[in-house]
């Protein structure tokens, strides 16, 4: 699992998790595929509870040449490779899992989360990003948003893509299209992002919801 904490910038996009979803990242380019498949056949062979000597006879090969592929101190044939999938009973391909790409993951600390600037910052509203992946899993962007004292209801918000609010303090009525929601801790609202959409009414402050919008592939949000 590789950390990447994300960047503190301000940055004003206008949607209600407004934020550019690019992460830096330390994942290293290339990845040793011996590594990969020592890892990967380790682990597939004790999920199975066997031994070392045991599978070697169960995939026919020997005992030293198995630990070799464990430790990644040699190369697999494609026929070693065969023979230790059907072993295994996984495909071919699962023992290369891992070897196109470092997978990414982002862990941000309670508080720690980038603070973010959006259209409604200007009045009192607080947007915390809670991590941002690159490629294709970068179009889901969760938002911590805080609503307090100085918080004002407007604006409305209007963006490709669907959104999911959770409730975690406080009261609020929101609004979407022409319906309204009051909103309280532990209450969802899933939207289409599309409609006009924000708080009519902070009713018990302080606020605290969490926004996640999922943007669709061809959105430039």
């Amino acid at each position: 699992m590789t950390r990447t904490d994300p960047v503190d910038e301000h940055r004003d996009t206008g949607d209600p998790a407004p934020v550019e979803r690019e992460v830096p990242s330390d994942t290293p380019t290339g990845v040793d595929l011996e590594k990969v498949i020592a890892k990967r056949v380790r682990a597939l062979r004790r999920s199975t509870g066997l031994s070392v000597g045991d599978m070697a006879v169960k995939v026919g090969i020997s005992k030293a040449m198995l630990s070799k592929i464990e430790n990644a101190q040699t190369s697999c044939s494609l026929n070693t490779l065969a023979r230790l999938a059907a072993g295994l009973d996984v495909p071919v391909t699962s023992l290369f899992r891992g070897a196109d790409t470092e997978r990414e993951a982002v862990f941000v600390e309670s508080g720690h989360g980038a603070v973010i600037v959006g259209r409604g910052t200007r009045i009192g509203h607080h947007y915390e990003l809670l991590g941002a992946l690159r490629g294709q899993h970068k179009r889901l962007e969760p938002v911590l948003v805080t609503l307090t004292n100085a918080s004002e209801v407007f604006p409305l918000f209007q963006h490709a893509g669907t959104e999911m609010l959770y409730m975690l303090e406080g009261v609020m009525v929101y609004g979407h299209g022409e319906s309204e929601y009051t909103l309280r801790p532990g209450d969802s609202l899933l939207l289409d992002g599309e409609g006009l959409h924000g708080p009519h009414e902070l009713v018990r402050l302080p606020i605290r919801f969490l926004a996640i919008t999922a943007y669709p592939d061809d959105s430039d949000s």
